[in-house]
């Protein structure tokens, strides 16, 4: 039985824990990292759409430090939305500032319903630097 490579992000593993899943999981040379929503350490959600984004990235940019990348090393992202038709600009507004510079990873955006009182949704995977 091959047992999951998991990372976890310092200081988070208790969520992670409670919610019974991985942050990240190492496999064949990529990371495939969880949809990170912006929550603050206790697990609630930031005030407002542009912090909940930030601290979506940010809460992102910690699994991928632990495990070796950065966001540069992304090659698919998936954002997922909770009312995109309103909220689009203004989250892409604020991915612009952790996005780097071209080439670009690829981008997929859905619309949802419902993301368990989040507005916004990011799910990543990269390239492990070293594989």
């Amino acid at each position: 039985m091959t047992i999951r490579d998991v990372v976890f992000p310092p200081g988070r593993q208790a969520l992670y824990d409670k919610n019974r899943y991985s942050p990240a999981v190492r496999a064949n040379g990529f990371l495939f990292v969880s949809g990170q929503v912006g929550s603050r350490d206790d697990g609630s959600p930031a005030p407002g759409l542009e912090d909940q984004v930030r601290r979506a990235f940010e809460n992102l940019n910690a699994v991928l430090a632990a495990a070796g990348c950065r966001f540069d090393d992304v090659v698919d992202v998936t954002v997922f939305i909770v009312e995109p038709q309103s909220t689009f600009e203004r989250i892409w507004a604020v991915a612009q500032e952790y996005w780097g510079q071209a080439p670009y990873p690829n981008v997929t955006a859905v619309g949802v319903t419902w993301l368990y009182g989040f507005d916004v949704e990011i799910k990543v995977i990269a390239r492990l630097p070293h594989a």
